[in-house]
């Protein structure tokens, strides 16, 4: 069986879409992160957190705290409400990942860049989410200008 491929995203959240949500978020889940530095999921989640969001570690391999917060095995564990999942998973985890996200109430999805999944994207989209696709959350903060929270 071959590695699921990432499609190009058939629609985005526009960039005022993208400034509004990172403007008014406050707790970004980000699922997939590694407690290994080097790795883009940590980089990005320190650059979040030292940006004035509170990130929550999601990967059912880890144990206590990532970058000062606890971890948890999946969204439905989180005691506090979700307004980003940013995923930083392999294409074929998305569809479940959108399934948690939109069963806790999260007010977006975000597919750091290289990841999208149409059929996902428009189910969140349908339950009421914005959706991003294949971009850094992290340069589209610095891109739009988002203030320091």
């Amino acid at each position: 069986m071959s590695d699921p491929v990432c499609e190009l995203p058939k629609k985005n959240a526009s960039g005022d879409e993208m400034r509004r949500l990172l403007s008014e978020a406050k707790t970004i889940a980000v699922v997939g992160l590694s407690e290994n530095p080097v790795r883009d999921s940590h980089r990005i989640a320190a650059y979040l957190r030292d940006h004035g969001y509170r990130v929550i570690p999601i990967n059912p391999k880890l144990r206590g705290e990532v970058l000062g917060e606890k971890a948890y095995p999946d969204l439905a564990s989180v005691p506090v409400p979700i307004d980003i999942v940013d995923v930083f998973r392999r294409v074929d985890a998305i569809p479940a990942i959108v399934d948690e996200a939109i069963a806790v109430g999260a007010k977006a999805v975000w597919m750091q860049l290289g990841l999208a999944h149409n059929a996902s994207a428009e189910k969140a989209r349908a339950a009421g989410l914005v959706v991003v696709q294949s971009k850094c959350i992290m340069v589209e903060h610095r891109h739009l200008g988002v203030s320091p929270r």
